[in-house]
């Protein structure tokens, strides 16, 4: 299993690089980042910073969309990076939440992010593509390259998953959901004529390692409620009809809205509708000894990364733990 680490880009950035530096040398292979520009700061600049500090790991976010740049500036800058960097970026992608959300604008549709990561990992591939009517290559790009991993919830986009990621990126750490939805993608794929072993798959969530069970809830209980806004999403398209697990879609009935203003933050207010034992469910708390239990669960079922979120107050802490005893039982 391969381990990644989820950052959020506030200021300063240099101390977003030393983070991404401190986790290569605790044994990570991935540095992911948030990608909402408003709220945080621009990632690709940062990107070039992260990757001129490091050796080895690959680098990305987690996630962005088709709506906040021309899918060409998105696929020049991948191959920009890789040219300087030698092909050591990734590319997550969604419909798009936050980043467009907070422009006053609505979601990408999944034809839309399907078309996107044709087009993008064509370019960076420095392969030729049809696009706004025109046949478009970047005649400078050689030997290029870039996966794309979807991230996605729904049924509808969990078959596009399956029809077009080289990845599928799930946010949050439940082997019971996990199983589910890593077995729609490995359908859709199969239906599609592809193999589904082909397909990577990461599980995002926050981990922090300790013994306060109590406050490492609350500094993670902001996830719940990130997640909660995809489901919303769902649940208004689908209702509960079971097209996602319940254990989805129930604990979101006393969801009162979302401020983007705390997105992906600890302490969130409102988040309160989240129990404990969604927190459990969702996060990966405790003493190490709970990390490795829950991650050989989803190794089990076939997850090859783990991206943990770092979004609380042990973040050296929690990195620590995992390239001193985590990452080594894998």
């Amino acid at each position: 299993m391969d381990f990644g680490v989820v950052f959020q880009c506030d200021p300063p950035a240099s101390a977003v690089v030393e983070l991404a530096r401190k986790a290569e040398d605790a044994g990570f292979d991935y540095v992911w980042t948030f990608d909402s520009h408003l709220l945080w700061q621009e990632p690709f600049v940062i990107y070039s910073q992260i990757l001129a500090a490091t050796q080895r790991v690959i680098v990305g976010p987690m996630v962005t969309n088709p709506g906040t740049r021309d899918w060409t500036v998105i696929a020049s800058q991948f191959a920009t990076l890789n040219e300087m960097f030698g092909n050591r970026t990734i590319c997550g992608i969604g419909r798009g939440d936050s980043a467009l959300r907070t422009l006053g604008a609505k979601p990408g549709t999944i034809d839309q992010m399907k078309e996107c990561v044709h087009v993008v990992r064509a370019l960076a591939r420095g392969e030729t593509v049809e696009y706004r009517g025109q046949q478009l290559k970047f005649a400078w790009v050689d030997k290029g390259a870039l996966d794309v991993w979807v991230a996605a919830y729904g049924p509808r986009a969990l078959a596009a998953t399956g029809e077009v990621g080289d990845g599928y990126i799930l946010q949050l750490a439940d082997p019971d959901i996990a199983a589910w939805m890593i077995t729609a993608v490995r359908r859709s794929a199969e239906e599609t004529g592809r193999d589904p072993a082909a397909i990577k798959f990461c599980v995002a969530a926050p981990a922090y390692v300790g013994d306060d069970l109590e406050h490492q809830r609350e500094q993670t209980r902001w996830f719940g409620g990130m997640v909660g806004n995809h489901v919303a999403d769902i649940v208004g398209r689908y209702g509960t009809s079971g097209a996602v697990p319940k254990a989805l879609t129930d604990y979101i009935e006393g969801r009162k809205g979302y401020d983007y203003a705390e997105h992906g933050r600890a302490g969130n207010t409102h988040t309160a509708f989240v129990p404990d034992e969604v927190v459990d469910r969702f996060c990966i708390l405790g003493p190490v000894d709970q990390h490795i239990a829950r991650l050989n669960e989803l190794n089990a079922l076939g997850v090859d990364q783990f991206a943990v979120y770092l979004q609380h107050d042990g973040k050296e802490e929690t990195l620590a733990a995992y390239g001193k005893d985590v990452i080594p039982a894998f």
